[in-house]
């Protein structure tokens, strides 16, 4: 089960696909959210990126949980194509995110 709202999870993704001229923005973001959603977030990002596959989601929130060793924000922050990773992710796991998209163009 998937605890962080997929609006978050969008979030994420648009502030991302902005750019360096959002990262202060998209830090800030990522670090107010709690323990659980971080380690939510990177489960989701590691399924899009093909680490996890969608059945073993649970392992890899767990994994994200007891395996961090930097901050989160820094952490996925320089995963290479975060942005493409979570919507993978979030397509895998069955998330249909359309209107959460629409409320943030």
């Amino acid at each position: 089960m998937i605890e962080i709202s997929p609006s978050k999870v969008v979030q994420v993704i648009f502030l991302h696909r902005e750019g360096p001229s959002a990262d202060d923005q998209l830090q800030a973001f990522i670090e107010d959210l709690n323990d659980d959603e971080k380690a939510h977030l990177t489960g989701i990002a590691w399924v899009g990126r093909g680490s996890f596959e969608p059945e073993d989601y649970a392992d890899a929130v767990a994994t994200a949980r007891n395996e961090a060793t930097t901050p989160t924000a820094d952490y996925l922050m320089g995963m290479p194509h975060l942005a493409e990773n979570l919507e993978a992710g979030l397509e895998a796991l069955g998330v249909d995110v359309s209107g959460e998209e629409e409320d943030l163009l």
